[in-house]
């Protein structure tokens, strides 16, 4: 075995202690998954470098700033879509290899915790976090208006129509509950 392999090995052992005691140390006795979540972090960083180089490589001009309607249509859009995807029950079979079933959460929602395996662990709270999901999915919908600008506006019109029909199917429920003295 020659020097660099054997300087090579020594370091990568003195790596993984430090981040060994970094995890433990962080963690204050609770079961964080500090690997799971930096995996995360790669694999957004390397999706949204495939995005930055579809964008870049369709040759369209990226806007100097934002329009504030684009900003308004991608955050109820955003908020939409990202809880639909974490929450609803419909879409539980995406989230069911990483979750376990908890019980209903708020109307046509349910709470789902992540499975405790290393693997699942933080894909389980990636996928049941709309907060988490929202950063993947307003990077989608903002890639997807650089990109074919027509149809993500009138998909995320959509997801805003839908977020506006839940807040109206919600206020009629609360006064209908109010006049009815349920």
């Amino acid at each position: 075995m020659g020097t660099a392999t054997v300087t090579d090995s020594r370091l990568a052992r003195r790596l993984q202690g430090v981040l060994r005691r970094t995890g433990r140390n962080y963690a204050a006795g609770h079961d964080r998954p500090l690997g799971g979540y930096l995996a995360a972090m790669a694999g957004f960083a390397a999706y949204t470098a495939a995005w930055t180089t579809a964008v870049r490589r369709s040759g369209r001009p990226v806007p100097e700033r934002p329009e504030p309607w684009d900003v308004v249509l991608t955050s109820v859009a955003t908020f939409r879509l990202s809880r639909l995807l974490s929450k609803a029950s419909v879409t539980s079979p995406l989230r069911a290899p990483f979750t376990r079933y908890v019980g209903p959460q708020g109307p046509a929602e349910l709470h789902e915790e992540a499975q405790p395996e290393q693997g699942r662990h933080t894909v389980g709270e990636l996928a049941t976090c709309p907060f988490c999901l929202s950063v993947w999915v307003a990077s989608t919908l903002t890639a997807g208006q650089l990109l074919w600008p027509r149809a993500t506006r009138t998909a995320m019109g959509t997801l805003t129509a839908l977020a506006g029909a839940d807040t109206l199917q919600l206020a009629y429920g609360a006064l209908m509950d109010k006049t009815t003295g349920d």
